[in-house]
Parts: structure tokens; C-alpha cells; sequence
């Protein structure tokens, strides 16, 4: 039964990940100062530049997986920067007892979407890709 599911399910999983990650990098476009802001909070070094990356990188890794195009690439790159970005924003060990909640649910949240990006990674984008398409 899971090898008929195995595309569709395959890419039903891309979809469902790249919805975190486009809408993400387009708020951080209309927001772009705020996001700089933001950055600039936690004293990492060029904001601005940081910034800039993470939209790229969230609207690119979003698409390629949308689309399924050099999809384990994207998968590794997009759960690196997870999983940098949960340990930098998400330090629910360093709030306030009354923040520790919220901020350790993203924290784990992001945890488990970088290791489903590693699934990726590792098993590829399914048939119903341009990877597959193209016999990557």
C-alpha cells in the first residue's frame, strides 16, 4: 500500500513544508525593516545582510521544493538554517519563565521540521518532480 503512496505522499510533504517557508520569506519582504530589527535584537552581525539571505533562502528553498527541483539540496540548506535559527531565536532556556512555553514549542516545532528536511534530503523529492523529471 505506502509504495502506491509513496509519490503522492512524497509530494504532499514538500508542499505542506515549503507552506512554512514561502509565506515566510514573503512577510519578511513586506516587513523587511522589521526583520531587520528583529536580527539586529539578538546582536547577530549584518542584519540587513541576514535578512536578505534568510529571504532568499526561504522563498528559493521553498520553491525548489514546491516544484521539487534540486530538491535535496534545498531540504539541507533550508533545515541548517532551521536549526540555526531555532538555537539563535528560539532560546526558550534563556526567557523569561512566563515566555518558556511558547518559545520551547517553536523551538521543537523547528526541530522537527529540520528533520523532516533531512528525510528529504536523504530520500529525495518523489516521482511527481522535476527532479524525477529530469532523472536527478
Amino acid at each position: 500500500m505506502f509504495n502506491q503512496l509513496q509519490n503522492p505522499l512524497a509530494f504532499a510533504g514538500r508542499l505542506l513544508i515549503a507552506a512554512l517557508f514561502l509565506p515566510a520569506g514573503l512577510a519578511k519582504i513586506t516587513g523587511f525593516a522589521g526583520t531587520v530589527g528583529y536580527i539586529a535584537s539578538v546582536g547577530l552581525p549584518a542584519p540587513t545582510l541576514a535578512a536578505a539571505a534568510a529571504v532568499i533562502l526561504e522563498i528559493g528553498g521553498g520553491i525548489a521544493l514546491l516544484v521539487g527541483l534540486g530538491t535535496r539540496y534545498a531540504a539541507l540548506a533550508l533545515a541548517f538554517f532551521t536549526l540555526v535559527a531555532s538555537f539563535i531565536f528560539h532560546a526558550y532556556w534563556a526567557v523569561p519563565a512566563d515566555q518558556t512555553y511558547v518559545t520551547q514549542l517553536l523551538f521543537f516545532k523547528n526541530i522537527a521540521v529540520a528533520g523532516g528536511l533531512m528525510a528529504i534530503a536523504a530520500f529525495g523529492a518523489g516521482g511527481w518532480s522535476l527532479d524525477a523529471r529530469r532523472g536527478a
